[in-house]
């Protein structure tokens, strides 16, 4: 392995590792206060750092159908997790139930046809996960990606409007950032979801976390729900 690949190598180590501690740290948010929107980010967090490890896995020369299976329902099920976290913004319980309801139905049926799908070892070039699943599967992740991206957004916005922060900007710019990468990856472009998803999940990353206490909270939370 030459000085590059071991850097790429450790980057996506180096990030898969900060994700599952974020992961976990949002779990024992939960646990301590029983918020749902932490349990969302912990999920959400927790398929991010997973599907590092597989881009890390695929990169080092190891790919295998399964692994490909995986990232494909974590692709899609990422941001459609995270955007629950931030559901509750719109403060309006019915929405917020109705909405989980919806995502996590759509991410077990995209569980459901990736792991009932073959996925050809082609799908990764130079280890870089960069071909395309089946058409239909990509239909079935924009119905997960799609609305997720708008909640994202929205709330995002709604909390702007409220008080600005530099947190809640990044959440937009990650968002946004892992919306387009669906985008392209729907439009026959997958190589940009591996660079999306990186950037997006970075600077949801920096939305999430408060270094100065090193905790994990959303920014989008009213007063009366923030964890940090």
């Amino acid at each position: 392995m030459d000085t590059e690949s071991v850097a790429i190598a450790a980057s996506l180590g180096l990030l898969a590792l900060a994700l599952a501690f974020l992961s976990a740290r949002g779990f024992l948010k939960f646990f301590e206060k029983r918020s749902a929107a932490q349990l969302a980010w912990g999920v959400g967090l927790g398929f991010g750092a997973a599907a590092m490890m597989v881009e890390l896995v695929a990169f080092l020369g190891v790919v295998s159908s399964l692994l490909l299976q995986f990232y494909v329902f974590f692709s899609a099920a990422i941001v459609g997790v995270l955007s629950l976290g931030s559901a509750h913004a719109f403060r309006r319980p019915p929405f917020a139930r109705a909405y989980a309801a919806y995502t996590i139905a759509a991410c077990g049926v995209v569980a459901l046809f990736s792991f009932l799908t073959p996925m050809p070892d082609s799908m990764v070039s130079q280890g870089i996960v960069s071909g395309n699943p089946p058409v239909f599967l990509l239909v079935l992740s924009s119905f997960v990606t799609v609305p997720a991206t708008v909640v994202l957004l929205a709330a995002a916005v709604l909390s702007l409007r409220k008080s600005f922060r530099w947190r809640g900007l990044l959440m937009i710019s990650g968002a946004s950032v892992l919306g387009a990468g669906g985008a392209f990856y729907i439009a026959s472009f997958p190589v940009m979801l591996y660079y999306a998803e990186f950037i997006g999940i970075l600077m949801l990353f920096a939305g999430l976390v408060d270094l100065s206490k090193l905790s994990l909270s959303s920014p989008l939370a009213r007063p009366a729900e923030k964890t940090a």
